[in-house]
């Protein structure tokens, strides 16, 4: 039975057809198949309102933010963080409809079907971009702390840029909140890769490379 859970294949009968699904990567328990790397392609590309790329480093790219994917869900599950709600995901996704799409929930359609993209995948894509960052939020921030010295060091260093985004008002008193915003946003994502670095480290993580070519 192992041997055919770690085959190198995956055969579907399906309408008379054989669908043959290459193997990836082995990450943890979870097997990553080149339909899931080309599903992230797809979604991935667009989100970031850009042609889908499915060139062998399109997909290995595609494939190392999966096993991101799977490090940080082991994490949800090992420490009881909670899914985004289907509500918040439908704000998200109206914000989205406003801003790119002028209002029309027609167009977003239209766009999630150019891309191969079923409307219950597109949701649960913005569900899981929202419990991603509820997780980063609750997990990391609680440690970073920013402190004046800090924001003084960051206002001197960046004084030029400071002063071409607010020409009519650059005192420090006035910026020094959103550099504070800015510094610990920073850190939080240091933190956030370093845990996530490390975290693979524990993991069984396997690529295929004959998947990628």
């Amino acid at each position: 039975m192992r041997k055919l859970c770690i085959a190198a294949f995956l055969i579907v009968i399906a309408h008379g057809a054989v669908v043959v699904d290459r193997i990836a990567v082995i990450a943890g328990k979870r097997l990553i198949k080149l339909s899931d790397i080309d599903r992230e392609i797809r979604l991935t590309s667009f989100l970031n309102g850009q042609a889908a790329d499915f060139s062998g480093k399109a997909r290995r790219a595609a494939a190392e933010r999966l096993v991101d994917q799977q490090i940080i869900r082991q994490e949800l599950v090992a420490q009881g963080y909670e899914r985004a709600g289907d509500q918040d995901a439908d704000a998200f996704q109206a914000q989205m409809v406003r801003d790119r799409f002028r209002g029309s929930a027609a167009e977003l359609r239209a766009g999630l079907q150019k891309y191969g993209i079923s409307e219950s995948e597109f949701h649960e894509q913005l569900v899981w971009q929202l419990t991603v960052l509820q997780f980063i939020e609750a997990r990391f921030r609680p440690g970073v702390f920013v402190t004046d010295e800090e924001v003084a060091a960051y206002y001197q260093a960046h004084l030029a840029d400071i002063r071409r985004e607010s020409p009519k008002d650059f005192r420090l008193e006035t910026v020094a909140e959103k550099i504070k915003t800015t510094l610990a946003g920073q850190r939080i994502d240091q933190e956030f890769e370093a845990w996530l670095t490390e975290a693979k480290k524990q993991n069984r993580i396997e690529y295929r490379e004959a998947a990628f070519r």
